[in-house]
């Protein structure tokens, strides 16, 4: 069994479990107010004709539509969401798209162009433009297949996303970070998000050295997501900790931001265990810290108007 279809399984077995309300904060939050929260990382999708599945994928039998994203949202008081287009469609950006249009205030959306075809640029432009998208994905892998983030179609797309002025979301291992800096140092205006801490492992610290690298860029951001798959000890996963203050340590809370990965993330936790997860148990934040990690750097990457 592939990957992808373990994570379909594995998802469709746990997408019903739909948690109608939110963890129980520790003790030591119970008197601080309610922080606000914009998660920054989310995938959705819908078994629908008109938005039909790219060839090959593998999805979940069970939706995860908009909707019970919405549900799960109100249960556990997250604000708003940013939604990052599924491999599931490819580059067919057609539900995200019908999503942001039926939901505009509560979420902002992140496509995905074919980084090996030369009209990826103006694909994002029209991305942009016409359907509203704030942003967009590459996801180069470790191996000789992920060697186009090195190729000649990548300064004319980075250049392009700066000068629409939206962030270049990168999901890539932590070996392939020295191969951004070449694309980062011509576009130092450009906003830049590593997904997942790089899903740099654990027991390679060192590793993260690489990511920690690209900290001189001051328009780097990351997501410390995937503690849960990164961890070898059970929830909250304080093994995955060490990581996560390394990363404050050289990049700051102001450009840290947390991130769910619902649904994607069912197979190790539920949505309001993710939540509670950076909400409540990432005690060594200072309470400025706490606010920036939790939704001031998201609203400085997609600006929501919350204050």
């Amino acid at each position: 069994m592939n990957r992808r279809r373990f994570l379909a399984t594995s998802i469709a077995q746990t997408l019903a479990l739909r948690v109608t309300s939110p963890a129980s904060p520790p003790a030591s939050h119970a008197s601080e107010p309610e922080p606000t929260l914009i998660d920054s990382h989310v995938h959705v999708w819908k078994h629908d004709p008109a938005f039909p599945f790219a060839p090959g994928a593998h999805p979940a039998a069970e939706d995860a539509s908009a909707e019970t994203l919405l549900e799960l949202m109100q249960a556990n008081r997250v604000a708003r969401t940013v939604l990052i287009q599924v491999i599931h469609y490819r580059w067919d950006n057609s539900y995200l798209a019908s999503v942001l249009k039926q939901y505009p205030t509560k979420f902002q959306g992140v496509c995905r162009v074919n980084p090996e075809n030369p009209a990826a640029p103006d694909h994002l432009t029209g991305l942009t433009h016409e359907q509203g998208f704030h942003g967009v994905r590459l996801s180069p892998s470790a191996t000789t297949e992920g060697d186009w983030i090195r190729g000649p179609l990548m300064p004319p797309l980075w250049r392009r996303c700066a000068l629409l002025k939206i962030p270049m979301t990168i999901l890539a291992p932590v070996t392939r970070m020295p191969d951004l800096a070449p694309l980062i140092e011509e576009n130092p205006d450009l906003t830049v998000v590593i997904d997942h801490m790089a899903d740099s492992p654990l027991d390679k610290p060192q590793e993260l050295d690489l990511l920690i690298a690209l900290a001189r860029y001051p328009k780097v951001f990351v997501k410390i997501s995937h503690m849960w798959s990164l961890s070898k000890q059970p929830y909250p996963y304080s093994d995955a900790l060490v990581q996560v203050k390394r990363l404050l340590q050289h990049f700051g809370a102001q450009r840290l931001m947390w991130g769910t990965d619902w649904p994607i993330s069912l197979k190790d936790l539920t949505y309001a265990q993710a939540v509670a997860l950076f909400r409540d148990h990432l005690g060594f934040l200072s309470p400025t810290d706490r606010q920036q990690i939790l939704y001031k750097t998201v609203q400085r990457v997609w600006p929501f108007g919350i204050a």
